[in-house]
């Protein structure tokens, strides 16, 4: 008689030794199997090549599309049991953005312009039929997209002060201005932009083909984070799109608002994989690294530093793990949302230090994997609303007082 061979599950407390209070381990079998599938492929397609793509501010474009293949949007485990085809678990959600940043904050962000930003604004904004339209070439990595709602002039006052402007001419949409810090702006297919209809002020939201005539990008030079992220500066003159590109529910701020909601949260877990991938890449080095005779590691002051950042990971998880079953249920608050993104990005700022620290002279070369995340750190710290901006929204639901100006 054959016996059948079958798959020995993954051990989640061997496959996430830093989750100590083993917030992965509601993650299902299909799940899990995806994220090591995932792993593979970042360790052995991305890492390799990471240090030189950093040292050139270049993206690794053949190493992200071996990634892509592993299906970690659309692989059929992931959906298994769910009603909702269109995404998968918030829980998984996390651990995608855990194992992206963990290995590198650059991939991480150009996964978030993707499959975070543009693809939240299309399940959001669009209709079934432009969902059916765009959703399936998305999560399969067949087009490339990027998110546009950052200007040159406008960044936390975007709200009040977005000034691309889109003016409709009969079936056609005519787009003018500019969007700076976009990531992955040049070789995108397709890129949400967001402009301020002039006939009645509000914004709006446009699916614009990366090719269209009238734009272009120039990529930000001499960058110190995310060196290896392209982020683009687009410029608009006169770019037609035709009505059946814009987003049908995005019709004021309120609703990019809605948006930022959900792709917020997303962020506080991408910090929570870098403070952890800056924790790892710290303890392996202190339990090789001897110094007056003996390893690093062994020493009382760096086993101090290497409990805080390992506690900070533990802090961070318990944020995103939270914030993910609220939005799994559907419970999505914006005070909530921004709360894990401060809270998580300044644990971040704090872990990637000492893992700086604890690392020493070494931890500003390439060569730990340290600096890469030092570094990074500080786009992460800014993005998708900066520690001040979020403080505040936090501020105004505690004393119901708005004190943004």
């Amino acid at each position: 008689m054959e016996k059948t061979m079958m798959k020995e599950r993954i051990n989640v407390k061997d496959f996430y030794p830093t989750d100590l209070f083993e917030y992965s381990s509601g993650l299902t079998e299909g799940e899990l199997d995806v994220l090591n599938n995932m792993r593979k492929a970042l360790e052995e397609h991305v890492y390799p090549v990471i240090n030189d793509h950093y040292e050139n501010a270049k993206f690794p474009y053949q190493a992200w599309n071996e990634v892509a293949k592993t299906r970690f949007m659309d692989d059929p485990k992931l959906f298994s049991g769910r009603e909702d085809e269109m995404k998968t678990s918030e829980l998984f959600n996390v651990f995608r953005y855990f194992e992206l940043a963990k290995m590198d904050p650059s991939i991480a962000t150009f996964y978030t312009v993707h499959g975070g930003l543009f693809y939240a604004s299309l399940l959001y904004g669009g209709s079934e039929e432009q969902i059916e339209r765009w959703a399936s070439k998305v999560t399969s990595f067949e087009y490339s997209t990027c998110f546009g709602l950052t200007e040159p002039e406008h960044g936390s006052d975007i709200a009040g002060g977005l000034s691309t402007s889109a003016r409709r001419e009969g079936d056609t949409w005519v787009i003018n201005g500019e969007k700076r810090w976009i990531g992955g702006a040049d070789k995108a297919d397709e890129i949400v932009i967001f402009a301020r209809d002039e006939e009645d002020k509000q914004v709006k939201a446009f699916i614009v083909p990366g090719q269209a005539e009238g734009l272009s990008v120039e990529n930000i030079k001499n960058k110190i984070s995310l060196r290896m992220l392209p982020n683009g500066h687009i410029t608009m003159k006169d770019v037609r799109v035709g009505d059946d590109r814009r987003l049908v529910n995005v019709n004021s701020f309120k609703d990019v608002s809605a948006i930022l909601r959900t792709t917020r949260a997303d962020i506080s877990h991408l910090a929570t994989g870098l403070a952890a991938g800056a924790f790892e890449a710290a303890l392996k080095y202190v339990k090789q690294r001897e110094q007056f005779g003996k390893k690093l590691g062994s020493f009382q002051l760096v086993q101090e530093k290497l409990a805080i950042m390992q506690a900070n990971v533990n802090a961070c998880l318990s944020y995103s793990v939270r914030l993910a079953q609220m939005q799994e249920e559907g419970n999505y608050i914006e005070v909530n949302s921004s709360l894990a993104k401060m809270h998580n990005a300044l644990r971040m700022r704090e872990t990637v230090a000492l893992a700086r620290e604890v690392v020493g002279g070494n931890g500003i070369t390439l060569d730990t994997d340290v600096a890469r995340f030092f570094t990074d750190a500080e786009a992460i710290y800014s993005y998708e609303g900066t520690h001040e901006i979020n403080a505040l929204i936090v501020g105004r639901h505690l004393t119901g007082k708005s004190a943004f100006i």
